[in-house]
């Protein structure tokens, strides 16, 4: 399966994603000749990773006839010190807000995702280290 996504420069360090339909603008920050007037790519990087587990954590757990009532993926990647700068390493929280919810259930559709069926994850294995931590409100 390809995909295909067009992205075109608009002005100064602006460009304009196409992607399924939807148009996103992204941009650079002021010092470096941007006007901040959208994400960063890396930064995106990083809302792709939380989606695609975050998208898979839920789908598990309803199999598991677990719903939260509320459940957030926070992200944090630390970027190497040289160019080209990667995320080098990323630490994933999962934080969940409800009642029944098994810690042993929680871990398993983590771990299904990121072992097994997140994309994102996967790719970023490659070239950084991937952590997380379970919160239960």
């Amino acid at each position: 399966m390809k995909q295909k996504i067009n992205t075109t420069w608009k002005e100064n360090m602006a460009f304009e994603a196409e992607i399924n339909g939807f148009k996103i603008i992204l941009d650079a920050e002021e010092a470096v000749g941007g006007e901040n007037r959208g994400p960063r790519p890396k930064g995106l990087t990083l809302v792709s990773l939380a989606a695609c587990t975050g998208m898979d954590v839920i789908s598990i757990l309803k199999k598991m006839r677990v719903v939260p009532e509320y459940f957030n993926v926070e992200v944090e990647g630390e970027l190497t010190d040289e160019h080209p700068k990667y995320y080098h390493s990323i630490h994933l929280r999962y934080i969940f807000r409800g009642k029944d919810l098994p810690m042993k259930k929680l871990e398993k559709a983590i771990i299904l995702s990121q072992d097994r069926y997140c994309g994102v994850s996967a790719m970023l294995l490659k070239s950084s280290t991937l952590t997380h931590e379970i919160i239960v409100q």
